[in-house]
């Protein structure tokens, strides 16, 4: 066992909260009046979100394309209730990230535009709560996880070495990744094995 992480670095969305796709289709797709497959095709099918979550468009071009493909305006009001109808704080973790930042810093780092941090305190208040200012979207890092420079950008940001972080995820790829990056990384699958994994590293 190496020395306690100075970091644990968390991805959001299926590790600090549920992420409901579907409710997030249904809310656009009753603003929009289209289909829920044509929303479905319009944010991930057309390649739209992940150029904006690679920080290749800005906030308001991802908005302008996405009221383009759905053939009605997407005002930034709109954009935000979906995502808030679709996130649910997973509290039982958050109470763990709570407990480890007795110990060490933490910090999250999520694949999304910026429109999604910029409005953290609305979309998901327990983690702007316990986060604050540390949590990063992919987009301000110019590339999306499993690239290196998502992780190391970030962790630039926060003053910290790769092998001092410790990077949670639920995907095999953005933990494949981190680890790649030169960071220890830890698949999460349950909160009681995240509880387990912690404790190892010394963190509760």
């Amino acid at each position: 066992m190496t020395a306690s992480p100075a970091l644990v670095l968390f991805d959001m969305e299926g590790v600090l909260s549920h992420y409901d796709r579907a409710a997030r289709v249904e809310h656009l797709s009753a603003v929009s009046g289209q289909s829920p497959d044509a929303v479905r095709h319009a944010i991930w099918g057309s390649g739209l979100e992940a150029r904006a979550d690679a920080g290749e468009i800005s906030d308001d071009e991802y908005l302008s394309e996405l009221s383009n493909l759905l053939g009605c305006p997407i005002h930034r009001d709109d954009w935000l209730a979906a995502r808030h109808a679709s996130i649910t704080p997973y509290t039982e973790v958050l109470a763990l990230a709570a407990q480890v930042a007795g110990r060490c810093q933490i910090a999250v780092l999520t694949n999304n535009c910026r429109l999604v941090t910029d409005h953290i305190g609305y979309l998901n208040p327990p983690v702007a709560q316990l986060f604050g200012p540390h949590v990063y979207a992919s987009a301000s890092f110019g590339a999306a996880k499993p690239a290196a420079q998502t992780y190391l950008r970030c962790l630039e940001q926060l003053g910290v070495l790769a092998d001092e972080t410790l990077f949670i995820d639920d995907t095999d790829t953005n933990v494949a990744g981190a680890i790649n990056a030169g960071l220890h990384g830890y698949k999460f699958v349950s909160v009681d094995a995240l509880a387990e994994e912690l404790k190892r590293w010394q963190l509760l």
